[in-house]
């Protein structure tokens, strides 16, 4: 009988990726809410938005707290994560635009979308640079980084401990 290959055990990289394609998902989701005139579009862009930033700051700390100090013990090429962290700090500037505005007009919809390029872009850096540098590190246990991400992030998305 012919073996199978081994499936690989999913990892920190994975679980990443994971939250960048939910977050990807809500963002075309608000893309879509902002064709509809309606009332209660707005009010439905204003709580996709707040999602949006929350898993967002939520995202950006795990990988800065426990991921990228991680990546940068095993990896000889650290500018990817220096560049990394000036994108998060934009995007939390965005975030803090977004959370700051009290009513959604051009202005509001312009910076959610903005934000979503960026995220984009931000995106496809890791997802075609960091993570297979990441994965051919040898001294890097993802697994068990996984296993620290979905921990700190359990935490920091119950409702008292969450980044105000």
């Amino acid at each position: 009988m012919p073996t199978t290959p081994a499936r690989r055990e999913k990892d920190a990289c994975d679980l990443l990726d994971a939250d960048h394609k939910a977050v990807k998902k809500m963002f075309k989701e608000y893309e879509e809410l902002m064709e509809s005139k309606a009332r209660p579009a707005k009010q439905k862009r204003l709580e996709l938005a707040a999602q949006i930033c929350k898993e967002l700051t939520v995202h950006a700390q795990i990988e800065e707290e426990i991921f990228y100090p991680a990546v940068r013990a095993a990896i000889k090429e650290t500018d990817l994560l220096a560049e990394a962290e000036v994108e998060h700090q934009t995007a939390k500037d965005l975030i803090a635009q977004i959370e700051a505005a009290t009513e959604v007009n051009e202005q509001y919809d312009a910076k959610v979308i903005v934000l979503g390029e960026y995220i984009d872009h931000h995106v496809k850096e890791e997802r075609n640079e960091m993570f297979p540098k990441a994965r051919a590190a040898k001294k890097l246990d993802l697994v068990a980084l996984r296993d620290a991400l979905e921990a700190r992030k359990a935490e920091l998305m119950e409702p008292e401990l969450a980044p105000a």
